[in-house]
């Protein structure tokens, strides 16, 4: 059976040979929609344009549509105005448990320190426990609710005891700059755009409160009628992934010249970035059930759900 294993990602033998085999014809696509943010290895292979080249050969077009959070981009996936992208950890467990039309295609390294949770540096806010009572900004079904939900729990804080100010980075930011919040959770860019803005007192970062992935994700259909397209892209996103670890001197300009965010920010973000891809295995979707399990404890997601329901398999599994 073909499957997504190590050795395919090292090799990148994802060729039209390997699911003919299989008797898998995939169906014609003119244009490949990729949903993305404003950082990461997504925004490298776009610089690159690496999956540009890989699809060209079989005549397909490829389209980025740009997102400010992973929610909105699931979304964008079950309605199939997207065919792939990337979020953090938590977006794709919403998204199941709605119902959404997503699988699991690949997993990426957390967001480590590049994620946090911060207050302005004149804050009397002192550590995770003087949240009690507080006002948090941070984006509902986000990765940066997780590590809220996370951290509070660590620290012996009830998810009840703070309140969260559901915000989109954008109003969120607005939100901290003039202190309607106490303090922020957010990712990179937006998080190291804050930190040249504010030098922000760091009260943990998602490196220091949990193990968690990034996602590939795909739509549901688009997955089972274009295998070979996915794989081919996953293959092409490895490629951009070792040449940024071995040009981490443009990495920065890199991601500044697609999404125009400083070059001071993206500087930082990418210094902390690690740039990796590969398949999901059987302790991914046991930490990402873990995560599920405790969003629909604290009834943050309307039923249980299991991971490994939503994790996609190339055709011959």
């Amino acid at each position: 059976m073909f499957k997504l294993t190590r050795r395919l990602f090292g090799t990148g033998l994802f060729t039209a040979a390997v699911l003919a085999s299989f008797g898998v014809m995939a169906e014609d696509l003119g244009e490949f929609r990729i949903g993305f943010q404003k950082t990461g290895l997504p925004v490298v292979a776009q610089q690159q344009k690496v999956i540009e080249k890989a699809l060209e050969p079989k005549g397909i077009a490829v389209s980025w549509v740009e997102f400010t959070a992973g929610p909105p981009l699931v979304e964008a996936l079950n309605v199939g105005s997207i065919d792939v992208g990337w979020t953090g950890d938590a977006p794709p467990i919403f998204g199941q448990a709605a119902g959404s039309s997503i699988v699991y295609a690949a997993a990426l390294p957390s967001n480590g320190k590049g994620e946090a949770i911060f207050v302005k540096p004149g804050s009397p806010i002192q550590s995770l426990a003087d949240l009690k009572g507080k006002k948090i900004g941070v984006g509902k079904g986000t990765s940066a609710h997780n590590l809220v939900v996370a951290a509070l729990e660590k620290a012996g804080i009830g998810f009840g005891d703070v309140t969260p100010v559901y915000l989109s980075p954008a109003d969120a930011a607005a939100a901290f700059a003039s202190d309607k919040i106490d303090a922020w959770a957010v990712w990179d860019p937006f998080f190291a755009i804050a930190e040249t803005r504010y030098k922000p007192r760091i009260l943990t970062t998602s490196a220091e409160t949990l193990e968690v992935n990034t996602y590939f994700l795909a739509n549901r259909d688009f997955a089972a009628s274009h295998a070979e397209t996915v794989t081919t892209t996953i293959a092409a996103l490895k490629e951009a992934s070792v040449w940024a670890d071995a040009n981490r001197d443009k990495v920065a300009a890199a991601l500044h010249e697609v999404t125009g965010v400083p070059l001071e920010a993206q500087t930082i973000a990418a210094n902390r970035t690690v740039f990796s891809i590969g398949p999901i295995n059987d302790d991914i979707v046991a930490g990402q059930q873990q995560t599920a399990d405790r969003f629909f404890k604290l009834g943050l997601i309307p039923k249980q759900i299991t991971i490994s329901d939503a994790v996609w398999n190339a055709p011959g599994n």
